[in-house]
């Protein structure tokens, strides 16, 4: 009977370990579908909850495609040869790849500027003519739009900009005053962030917006006015604000290249949240020379940087 037995044994065990190829081959293709519905119901739940995804969809998938890629690779060589279900997870790895392309050309945050709400018009943060170097609905115009709270924000610059310049004075922004665009309460405050010195990017990954104020208007939303001038901060914390009145200078403090004044409008409290995780609101301008929602752009010609974005001036009181 022992023969028998043995014999019994060793033909089931084949069977099994057939049957635990089965299962473990369908883990990459399972744990990738899974990730992506996941991720996309999260997406459209919109919200916080559609800025987690967003970011997650950029990491998790193309990470999990790409090790299931090498994978495939690797039993295609050493086997030589294939499965439909061995194609149908190469075509899901590929999918799940193609959030990736935003590590390559930056898109715009997948948001409408007409359903989201509410939005903020406002006037201009100063009363010199202003250069649009980013702004606008579009990735090509404003480079901020592929950050969720910096979905519509705007870059401004002061004739002469652009210049290359290593000398902060040679730049027509550095000093001019900034004003609060609205009344409100400011809500936070920063200074003693140095300058950067201009005509490279700083990379200031600690101190990115510098010296700030953040202001918070009737909407309960707020604005954040950035790249202050070191020491020009003029206003406090729990301060109320009128619109027009000066709350610092413009400077080159913080994640930049040169003096500019960077605005953006946001749904949460940035003094909670942190930069590039908030909703981004519509901001427009009044009371100005230019359209509600004026746009930037920056184009290169050979060695020389152009800005052609809008240029715009305050004409209210």
């Amino acid at each position: 009977m022992e023969p028998a037995t043995l014999e019994s044994n060793n033909s089931e065990s084949p069977t099994w370990r057939s049957h635990l190829w089965r299962v473990v081959r369908l883990i990459p293709v399972t744990l990738m579908l899974i990730t992506l519905i996941a991720l996309t119901i999260l997406f459209l739940m919109g919200g916080l909850r559609k800025i987690t995804a967003w970011y997650l969809l950029q990491l998790i998938p193309p990470l999990l495609g790409l090790i299931s890629i090498i994978a495939i690779i690797i039993y295609v060589i050493v086997k030589r040869r294939y499965s439909r279900l061995l194609i149908f997870t190469a075509l899901v790895a590929l999918i799940s790849l193609a959030p990736a392309i935003t590590l390559i050309r930056p898109i715009a945050f997948p948001a409408s500027i007409e359903s989201s709400a509410p939005s903020a018009t406002v006037r201009l943060p100063a009363d010199a003519p202003l250069r649009v170097a980013w702004g606008g609905d579009s990735i090509e115009m404003n480079y901020h739009a592929a950050a969720p709270d910096q979905r519509w924000a705007y870059d401004l610059l002061v004739e002469p900009y652009l210049t290359g310049s290593s000398d902060l004075e040679d730049y027509g922004c550095y000093g001019i005053p900034v004003v609060a665009p609205v009344s409100g309460l400011v809500v936070g405050v920063r200074d003693g962030e140095p300058d950067e010195p201009p005509g490279i990017t700083s990379n200031n990954v600690i101190a990115p917006t510098g010296n700030h104020v953040f202001i918070q208007m009737e909407t309960g939303t707020y604005l954040v006015i950035a790249h202050l001038k070191e020491g020009s901060v003029r206003v406090r914390t729990g301060e109320n604000v009128e619109e027009g009145q000066a709350i610092g200078e413009c400077g080159n403090s913080g994640n930049t290249s040169e003096p500019h004044i960077h605005i953006h409008h946001q749904r949460q409290d940035p003094t909670v949240f942190p930069i590039n995780f908030a909703e981004g609101l519509p901001l427009y301008f009044r009371e100005h020379d230019g359209a509600p929602m004026p746009v930037g752009g920056i184009k290169v010609e050979g060695d020389t940087i152009i800005a052609t974005g809008d240029i715009v001036q305050h004409i209210g009181k």
